[in-house]
């Protein structure tokens, strides 16, 4: 009884018939208008979960979850399992129900993070056979279609045939007879069609009168020519009646066969369509999820410490952790108000209590917001058993009551003959019997109604009774003792509703630590009290209580000098924020173009060594068409020259002379962009052999490098002395180049008929210094004979395998001495 009437003291109807509006189907919304409380924390998260996946879904597809199609079937349900023959349109309401709980069904199955509507629909049957069978038998429009059976359908035929021979023949008559009758129309009462006659004309159209219109003047008559028609037109429509009765039985009598499943398939569309209007009025409400926190039970409390063994540093996180935190706690029903009838602002509220706290009490002037405190935090811990979101900021943390009660508003009944103060007891002695030690208790001007000692001794007695028999307690008072119970025992905390001296009017901001003050003296003065009454009141009011409120006074004073200088702080913070983030953009801007002009500068380079490369090939490709002379030679090398001077950009600056190359040295040719290994060591001019790739050329000193920039250093020339000329040096050797007179394919052959070929090819490429082998890649053994043969072969001074684009491990070239 008394949990009945803490709903009502809280409004919770009024918050479950807003629920209602936002479900989908006519089921769901009574289930939200009559929402039922879990009585475990378990069923409480299971609803969390719901809406929190449904929540999800609604943010992640459009336009989310559609309950188009589903009906209240269960009065039908009922009537098919007592035998009764359902009408067309209650069967079309059973098909359009399984095909919408089939749709949703196939939308969550779609899904893969949703476990528990997973769960939810992963037993239920939609039988779409069913579903067909109704579509086939019943239109639209809940009638009996014609294909329903062939019975069926043969009697409407012969009934459209008799209904046209019976409009033939009116017609006939209204032509004949057309200054008798009261109008050119065939009219129909009951199941019998009939003329409108002139009622002096009755003799000229014999029949039978069904009826006479409200004047007299008109008689209503079935010609005798079509009454035998009409007759047998009665005895169709009975047969079209008794056939579709037969269909329709048929049909209740399938549906009844599976009422229990599709019983279940009702209660889950109800309970998805409950889930949704919680997750969609939880997203209007701008709510978060709720985290359900444990607070020691108040038996355990005082022998925590023992009983856990913790240290200091170990409580003290435990506090944070199990600290009830809603901050910026809005009243539902407040914005309600709010957005849909034009209310004022809602003024958030703080509520930060340490698991230690068993009692606050809240003080502060009337209509400055100390009830709305006491109904916004019993509305949320309901709001989060039943598996709606709280309209407070994340983290939403709050420990899961057994009870929420409520002793709000004021109890006077003349009926019962109760006083404000009996009400107050009469409900305040249902919650102390009908309280658990997890319980929520809320109380509103605890003690008031009475003798003011009495009624403080009172309230101070109330409140350690419940601080030891109640985990979380709530109450509003104007009683100055009660303020000083915070001093006195460390389970009871302060509150207060802000008041603003400047403005003379309630902030109906909750401040935490400090005492309220009443200033009931003040607020008599705004509410238009004569002046001399309130300065002559004020004159009444004790020394000390008066010290007491300018102490007060003088903490709400600093307090709202911290909070300014907290938000000036919070301020500047968020503008070096701001700060960091542009200057943080303008970095990675900078970075960003810098990447790109590297990434352009390295593909111009890309295209420039590509164009390069084609050209060097183009030259290479030529040699290789024809037999290679000295002149052709010299040629690809001013080629290469040019194309070197083409591309390769301009050398640095010559470093300091000190380098001596030596035969098997890595030195590199600036003018062609090349890495190339010393063959021999410079002669008295300074020219020397060198091989990159594939050929060899001679250059001279000035035309090289070391690898780390430095050039060679210049030979010294001996003075010429006064003999006889020396014959001319021989020709400078060429670089080598494939030809095909110095190249020998041998793929497929054995190794001895590959050493035949072998020898007779080092034979032909004597002047050309190399040859070239290709023997294929394979398994590798006609390599490996190829390779041994060259070892022993007393022409052959070393040979090696040919670079990536020259065949790779498939070609061997070995240098004839």
């Amino acid at each position: 009884m008394i949990q009945s009437e803490t709903l009502e003291l809280l409004e919770w109807p009024r918050l479950c018939q807003h629920l209602s509006t936002f479900a989908a189907t006519k089921l769901g919304a009574i289930a939200a208008n009559h929402l039922q409380i879990p009585a475990t924390q378990p069923e409480s998260l299971q609803l969390i979960a719901q809406t929190q996946e449904v929540y999800q879904l609604e943010n992640r597809i459009s336009p989310g979850l559609s309950f188009e199609g589903i009906q209240d079937i269960g009065d039908s349900l009922e009537r098919a399992e007592l035998q009764g023959i359902l009408a067309g349109e209650e069967l079309l309401a059973i098909a359009t129900t399984l095909a919408g709980v089939r749709r949703l069904r196939r939308i969550i199955d779609d899904q893969e993070d949703v476990p528990v509507l997973e769960a939810l629909v992963a037993d239920i049957r939609t039988y779409p056979e069913l579903e067909q069978e109704i579509n086939h038998c019943i239109d639209e429009r809940g009638d009996v279609a014609d294909r329903a059976s062939a019975k069926l359908g043969g009697i409407r035929i012969q009934l459209r045939q008799l209904r046209g021979r019976i409009y033939q023949i009116l017609q006939g008559i209204l032509q004949r007879q057309a200054n008798a009758v009261q109008e050119q129309t065939i009219k129909q009462r009951g199941d019998r069609f009939v003329i409108p006659v002139k009622a002096p004309q009755k003799d000229a159209i014999p029949g039978i009168v069904h009826d006479t219109s409200s004047s007299g003047a008109t008689l209503f008559i079935e010609p005798n020519a079509i009454v035998q028609l009409g007759n047998q037109l009665r005895q169709l429509r009975r047969q079209e009646q008794v056939e579709e009765e037969a269909i329709r039985q048929a049909l209740t009598a399938q549906v009844a066969a599976v009422k229990p499943d599709l019983e279940q398939l009702l209660a889950v569309a109800t309970t998805l369509d409950l889930a949704t209007a919680r997750a969609r009025y939880s997203y209007w409400l701008e709510a978060n999820p709720p985290r359900f926190i444990e607070r020691t039970p108040p038996e355990r409390q005082g022998n925590r410490e023992e009983e856990d063994g913790e240290s200091p540093t170990q409580n003290s996180k435990s506090k944070i952790e199990n600290s009830i935190t809603l901050r910026q706690l809005r009243h539902p029903l407040l914005v309600w108000q709010q957005r849909h009838e034009n209310g004022g602002a809602v003024v958030p509220v703080d509520l930060l209590i340490q698991p230690e706290i068993r009692v606050v009490t809240i003080t502060g002037p009337n209509t400055g917001g100390k009830t709305v405190t006491l109904k916004t935090l019993g509305l949320a811990a309901l709001m989060a058993k039943v598996g709606l979101f709280v309209p407070a900021r994340e983290p939403v943390e709050l420990p899961w009551f057994d009870l929420v009660l409520a002793d709000i508003g004021d109890e006077q009944s003349l009926e019962q003959s109760l006083s404000t103060f009996s009400g107050h007891i009469r409900r305040i002695s249902r919650i102390t019997e009908g309280m658990t030690p997890n319980s929520l208790v809320l109380l509103d001007e605890v003690g008031a109604g009475t003798d003011p000692a009495e009624g403080s001794a009172l309230a101070i007695a109330l409140l350690q009774y419940l601080a030891d028999h109640a985990n979380l307690s709530i109450a509003t008072t104007h009683f100055g003792e009660l303020k000083a119970l915070k001093y006195e025992d460390e389970r009871f905390e302060n509150a207060s509703v802000e008041f603003d001296d400047r403005t003379l009017s309630p902030t109906y901001r909750l401040l935490w630590g400090i005492p309220g003050r009443s200033n009931a003296l003040t607020i008599a003065r705004r509410l238009g009290l004569k002046g001399e009454i309130v300065e002559q009141a004020q004159t009444y009011v004790g020394g000390a209580s008066e010290d007491i409120n300018q102490v007060i006074a003088g903490l709400e004073a600093q307090r709202r000098n911290q909070e300014t200088k907290a938000a000036q702080a919070s301020q500047l913070l968020q503008q070096a924020e701001r700060f960091y983030q542009e200057v943080s953009r303008k970095a990675a801007a900078l970075q960003e173009r810098e990447q790109q002009l590297k990434l352009s500068q390295e593909r111009a380079v890309q295209e420039a060594l590509i164009q390069a490369k084609g050209e060097i090939a183009q030259v290479i490709r030529r040699l290789q068409q024809g037999s290679a002379t000295a002149q052709d030679a010299q040629s690809a090398t001013n080629a290469l020259n040019e194309i070197a001077e083409r591309y390769l950009p301009s050398p640095p600056p010559k470093p300091k002379p000190g380098f001596k190359p030596k035969m098997g040295d890595r030195v590199r040719i600036p003018r062609l962009g090349q890495t190339a290994e010393v063959l021999s060591n410079p002669d008295e001019e300074g020219q020397m052999s060198v091989r990159f790739g594939l050929m060899k050329m001679t250059v001279s000193l000035e035309d090289i490098e070391s690898l780390d920039g430095q050039k060679p250093d210049p030979i010294a020339k001996a003075k010429p002395a006064a003999t006889p000329k020396e014959p001319p040096a021989p020709p400078k050797p060429q670089p080598t180049i494939r030809t095909s007179k110095n190249t020998v394919d041998i793929r497929g052959s054995r190794v001895p008929d590959a050493e035949m070929a072998l020898e007779k090819a080092i034979a032909q490429a004597m002047d050309a210094g190399c040859v070239w082998i290709i023997h294929g890649k394979g398994t590798g053994r006609l390599r490996e004979g190829v390779h041994e043969f060259l070892k022993q072969h007393p022409l052959i001074e070393r040979f090696e395998l040919a670079g990536t684009p020259e065949g790779g491990t498939g070609v061997t070239i070995a240098y004839i001495k």
